[in-house]
């Protein structure tokens, strides 16, 4: 039970401050509390940054350098609110997971197989924690650097006059004047801080229920390569059988609740990346109107988006991989060794394990590293054709 609290301390703790954490439905006070706190998180992330960043972007719109400007923050927040939906809607689906985790932690293993899960769960936790120190760097840097009067936007009499806020939005009162600014500033800080914590919470949540299942697979590997040192065969195939079963079934429920949310997110790599590698290359070629710190900010924004896709598909494809080398433990299983009834029913998991389990982008593609070498390749594409036309 340790292990297992270890294991989820830290995607506990960022989903209970935005109220995302599946509630214990024998609490009913506990869920009302969690329903206030989503919807208080909720309504800040829309109405304080969201919707302002989004009619600050329709303001410049036809200014390339403006718009790839406001979208580094814009888009960001937009799939934020999309990720909190999501999860919103699918708590339901979520919470047997979440228990199904915890059995796993307390049921009888051998020490092969603790020291599986432990590292997988030191894995997530570890991604966890690198998200955590980023986004408190982010804030740092955000809203930090204008108190310094260093600047990493790229500023318009369009959106901004007067004092500058931070991140590119447009209110429909004036934030130039006091106390209206200063409130606004922490308006901005406190959402841009939900924000994270939201958009980070859910990514490491997904990253937990896989990386989860990825060890059980290991130990369903470990248990089929020793299933000779058993004597009772029948009964070790049959748990076996079973326990791949419910792998099965967790890891399209994981799907069935993010397919739609790995779909923005590669939709969101591809626009931001295609767009930031032709104002980076662009400025570069032609030493344009940016300046080294705002240059800075852009090439930073497009490597930290091009890490984060690259984690998302490192993870389906270690899922896969767990998944092929049950199907390769079947069929190199000395079958031939024992009786031909007990060999039959080896065809059971055969042909489970003849499909390698995906994590999809919206029930389309699998997210995988060859998956992401393509989508790399296309944008790649994309910026050479934007030059191009500009030429």
């Amino acid at each position: 039970m340790i292990d297992f609290q270890k294991a989820i301390s830290l995607n506990w703790f960022m989903l209970k401050i935005i109220g995302l954490w599946p509630p214990d439905n024998r609490d009913s006070r506990q869920i009302v509390k969690l329903k206030l706190r989503r919807l208080c998180s909720f309504i800040t992330l829309l109405f304080v940054i969201t919707i302002p960043s989004l009619m600050s972007l329709i303001k410049v719109w036809g200014d390339m350098i403006l718009m790839i400007d406001n979208m580094q923050y814009s888009l960001p927040l937009t799939i934020a609110v999309l990720k909190v939906c999501i999860i919103w809607y699918k708590q339901e689906v979520l919470a047997p997971l979440i228990d199904m985790i915890e059995k796993d932690w307390m049921k009888v293993k051998i020490k092969e197989e603790q020291k599986v899960m432990l590292r997988h769960a030191r894995i997530s936790r570890a991604i966890a924690m690198c998200a955590l120190s980023m986004i408190f760097f982010g804030l740092i840097f955000i809203f930090g650097l204008p108190w310094l009067k260093i600047t990493k936007r790229y500023f318009t009499n369009l959106t901004d006059s007067g004092k500058r806020l931070p991140i590119s939005t447009y209110y429909l009162y004036d934030v130039t004047k006091s106390p209206q600014f200063e409130l606004t500033l922490l308006a901005q800080t406190f959402a841009t801080f939900i924000a994270a914590i939201s958009s980070t919470a859910i990514d490491n949540l997904f990253g937990l229920l896989v990386f989860h299942v990825c060890g059980q697979l290991e130990n369903l590997h470990l248990r089929f390569s020793h299933m000779k040192k058993y004597s009772n065969y029948d009964d070790i195939l049959k748990y076996n059988v079973r326990d791949h079963i419910r792998l099965i079934r967790s890891i399209e429920v994981i799907d069935d609740c993010f397919n739609l949310m790995l779909l923005n997110l590669v939709l969101y790599f591809c626009i931001i990346f295609c767009l930031q590698g032709f104002l980076i290359v662009n400025v570069i070629k032609q030493k344009g109107q940016l300046s080294v710190m705002q240059l800075s900010w852009f090439i930073i924004a497009c490597v930290f988006v091009l890490l984060h896709m690259c984690l998302y598909c490192a993870v389906g494809e270690l899922l896969m991989t767990q998944s092929e080398k049950i199907h390769h433990a079947t069929y190199e299983y000395g079958w031939y060794t024992i009786e031909p009834k007990a060999a039959k029913n080896l065809i059971l998991i055969m042909l489970r394990a003849n499909k390698p389990l995906y994590i999809t982008a919206g029930k389309t593609f699998p997210m995988t590293m060859a998956t992401f070498c393509s989508l790399l390749k296309t944008s790649a594409g994309y910026i050479s054709v934007l030059l191009a036309n500009q030429d």
